[in-house]
């Protein structure tokens, strides 16, 4: 690039995941000139290694759900456009137990009307009645109808495609070491933008180091499988099973939740013990993508544990009622243990840095990204969870 279009850059973006490519589409839909700087060929992060998920039903009330909400519109609008899969058959989360049965009604009565969550509760005939009674052995199941799967290996790369339709500049192999005041240095050569977001995911170390620290930010590891049945079962919606009630923030401060923890305690100790809950997200080749255990730490170790694969398949053949084949197995890694689910850090007059610190980027993450860059171009307050209510 030369220096003259390099004094046209509206917007820098550090990072190609998605909170990368949401800032990118929320500055080129406004007319801004944006260049996007990733240090790997194509995105291989956290934003393609997930499940694929808009998962709206599971995100607690408040900003995060106003946030899914916004994402799964804007997800669909996108789907459309980029060529890429976004299916709406939902969520199906299976409460197995009469613990967990009592989680998934508390939340109907006390949460869902209240917050405007999209859900109904199936139990008798209509239980019988999905998928040709396969899930008559659990005890009910709670059908979210706002959740999206999104198969992030074909969706990431064809967003980026769209963004380049757009006219967005995207810089691949390419490591910003620093980025000041609207200045960026690299492997690329310099730059210039009116404006620099920085996404580096969990990476604490390349840019603001020294600022990130005092955050005492950790990394999340994760096992994570693809597996096909070992007989035909053309599953359309994503599955969970109660163990999710204590995960995800709509349900896991419900006072039912305790029967769940201490069941899982009881019972199934090397759950809690590796962090593992049930999610099955089927790709639209009829695979399962299937996960997931929590490690949490300064780094993300190598290695694989063995009985957690062995869990996590026994827990999807036990729900599903079938046997797998696993195709393939590989470790999820995101940033975590932050100061709330999110941050939208200032560093100087024109630089930011946004950093999701859960695994739900692909939940939430194309509206913060409307909404950061929203906040700095009408210089208005940036994106707080702890302050924002929707």
């Amino acid at each position: 690039m030369s220096n003259s279009n390099m004094e046209h850059i509206d917007v820098a973006v550090v990072g190609a995941g998605i909170l990368g490519l949401a800032h990118a589409y929320a500055a080129v839909r406004r007319g801004l000139r944006v260049a996007v700087f990733e240090r790997t060929s194509t995105p291989l992060g956290a934003s393609i290694r997930n499940f694929g998920m808009g998962l709206v039903t599971g995100q607690p009330p408040g900003v995060m759900l106003g946030l899914a909400k916004q994402s799964r519109e804007i997800w669909l609008h996108l789907a459309q456009r980029a060529n890429f899969s976004a299916r709406e058959a939902g969520t199906l989360l299976f409460a197995r137990s009469a613990a967990e049965h009592a989680v998934l009604e508390e939340f109907m009565i006390v949460r869902a009307r209240q917050h405007g969550y999209d859900a109904s509760l199936l139990e008798g005939p209509q239980l019988e009645a999905l998928y040709g009674g396969r899930f008559r052995h659990h005890r009910s199941a709670l059908h979210g109808t706002q959740d999206l799967q999104l198969y992030s290996r074909e969706a990431v790369p064809a967003l980026v495609c769209y963004l380049q339709s757009q006219g967005v500049q995207f810089h691949f192999n390419s490591l910003v070491k620093e980025a000041a005041d609207g200045r960026l240095s690299g492997t690329a050569g310099e730059f210039r933008a009116e404006r620099v977001i920085v996404c580096s995911g969990h990476d604490y170390q390349t840019l603001f180091a020294d600022k990130l620290a005092g955050m005492n930010l950790k990394v999340c590891r994760l096992q994570m499988l693809r597996a096909v049945p070992q007989e035909h079962f053309p599953l359309t919606h994503a599955v969970l099973t109660g163990l999710s009630c204590t995960h995800y923030g709509a349900f896991s401060d419900l006072s039912s939740a305790a029967g769940v923890h201490a069941e899982i305690e009881e019972k199934t100790p090397a759950l809690n013990r590796h962090g593992i809950h049930l999610l099955v997200s089927p790709t639209p080749y009829q695979e399962l993508i299937i996960g997931d255990s929590h490690y949490y730490g300064v780094d993300a170790p190598p290695f694989n544990n063995e009985e957690i694969d062995r869990l996590m398949i026994g827990l999807t053949e036990h729900t599903l009622g079938v046997r797998l084949n696993v195709l393939e197995r590989w470790q999820g890694v995101y940033g975590s243990k932050g100061p709330g689910p999110f941050s939208a850090t200032p560093v100087d007059a024109r630089t930011t840095v946004v950093l999701m610190h859960t695994g739900i980027g692909m939940s939430v993450g194309l509206a913060l990204g409307e909404r950061v860059m929203g906040a700095l171009l009408d210089g208005a307050a940036l994106p707080d969870p702890a302050v924002d209510k929707n």
